[in-house]
């Protein structure tokens, strides 16, 4: 068990809060109500809303490690079954839903999620597609709303700068997806469907790695893997500290001890985290 830097930390914290939206079988009925059937839909759907009814290039570009394939198969078509106004508003919905049902009795949720917003809006915009996109919505009034918003403005804050430093490291979306199963050890069973990759797609994935020096002949991480790991991790972290920063540290104490009975609620409630997430632990220590 090792010590978390404050960024990672906090992301543990407000990472939940942000998931309900792709975990919660209240946010997957609030998008069928709207008219988006089918788990991906609404994922697509509502994760693209802030960007405007666009095709699938730029979806391509920022969700990063979903074959292209796959984001074609949504985009377009659900801006014929929803608008992105309508897909904003389902999104909402489900969340509120999954906190209320996650926070009822907590008490600290409306300091939480004004904290939370402060850091947010601190969240510098350039070269964030997602993360900016998210910000320029208006903020709601119900505090289990600004909850959800300031922490899917910082979760897709923070995987704008993931995406930066996988770019950095040279790993493009279906390597990220082997490289990162060859690291935890297996999940490829769940993760090549989930993103949409063919096997010949993955496998050669796998012999580019391979042949670089990232995985050995079995598919699993070599030490260079685990070296590119930690760096990539630290200039995420980095690439993520401005909000916290802004917010000084007494305030991101406060804010994390207000988020940490929520975090552990929606643990429970929501199922377990796919493998190749490698969300770390609100404890202290990473998974």
């Amino acid at each position: 068990m090792t010590e978390l830097s404050t960024e990672r930390r906090m992301w543990s914290l407000f990472e939940p809060v942000h998931a309900v939206t792709y975990f919660a079988p209240a946010a997957r009925q609030a998008f069928e109500e709207a008219g988006l059937r089918g788990y991906w839909r609404g994922y697509f759907a509502g994760r693209s809303a802030p960007l405007g009814a666009v095709n699938p290039a730029p979806v391509i570009a920022a969700f990063y490690g979903f074959a292209p394939a796959m984001v074609t198969r949504a985009l377009p078509d659900v801006w014929t079954r929803v608008s992105p106004e309508g897909a904003l508003e389902a999104r909402r919905l489900g969340a509120h839903r999954a906190l209320a049902e996650a926070t009822a009795g907590l008490s600290g949720v409306d300091e939480a999620a004004s904290l939370l917003k402060a850091a947010a809006l601190e969240a510098e915009g350039y070269g964030r597609v997602l993360g900016a996109a998210n910000a320029a919505l208006p903020w709601p009034q119900d505090p289990l709303d600004v909850l959800w918003q300031a922490a899917t403005v910082l979760r897709e804050h923070r995987g704008d700068g993931h995406v930066a430093a996988l770019l950095v490291e040279g790993l493009d979306g279906c390597e990220s997806m082997v490289w990162r199963i060859g690291l935890v050890g297996g999940g490829r069973e769940a993760a090549q469907p989930a993103r949409g990759w063919n096997d010949e797609q993955w496998e050669a994935a796998r012999l580019r790695l391979h042949q670089r020096g990232y995985l050995d002949g079995e598919g699993g991480a070599t030490e260079k893997a685990n070296s590119a790991y930690r760096t990539i991790e630290e200039t995420t972290d980095q690439l993520a500290a401005g909000p916290w920063h802004a917010l000084g540290r007494a305030s991101t104490e406060r804010c994390a001890a207000l988020l940490e009975p929520i975090a552990a609620r929606l643990a429970r409630l929501l199922p377990e985290y796919p493998v190749w997430i490698r969300l770390p632990m609100p404890a202290g220590g990473e998974s």
